[in-house]
């Protein structure tokens, strides 16, 4: 993982690892891995990932157990909120970066329908990637 210079490190780790929960990488009800092997995964500080982890479990994607470590939330319905707000972020993007290039809406929108069908067809996946 590469780290921008703008924010934070801990700020960033949030972000990933809210980004590993949304996807399921991290499954609900799964144990997550302990501070010092993330820190040593991701060359980062321990401190550091114990800040990341424990903004998490403020925000109620994760949950300490004493003996047994960190464990990802099972509330499903945390977690379809958590994706949510990722993608309304993303599409926040999209919605100023589009505005910024003077799109019209419809525009942009047929964008999205364009990119979304391109991006749901596996033989086209496989056709880009030279396979």
């Amino acid at each position: 993982m590469e780290f921008d210079t703008s924010s934070p490190i801990w700020l960033q780790l949030v972000t990933e690892f809210s980004r590993r929960v949304a996807t399921a990488e991290w499954a609900a009800g799964q144990r997550i891995p302990g501070v010092r092997e993330l820190a040593l995964q991701l060359a980062v500080n321990p401190n550091t990932v114990q800040r990341a982890l424990t903004e998490m479990e403020r925000d109620g994607l994760c949950r300490s157990e004493r003996t047994s470590g960190r464990f990802v939330t099972e509330d499903s319905r945390r977690i379809s909120r958590l994706r949510r707000e990722l993608a309304a972020g993303a599409a926040d993007d999209y919605v100023r970066i589009s505005r910024g290039l003077s799109m019209e809406l419809q525009d942009a929108m047929a964008l999205v329908d364009e990119r979304w069908n391109e991006n749901d067809n596996p033989d086209q996946d496989q056709a880009r990637a030279g396979g």
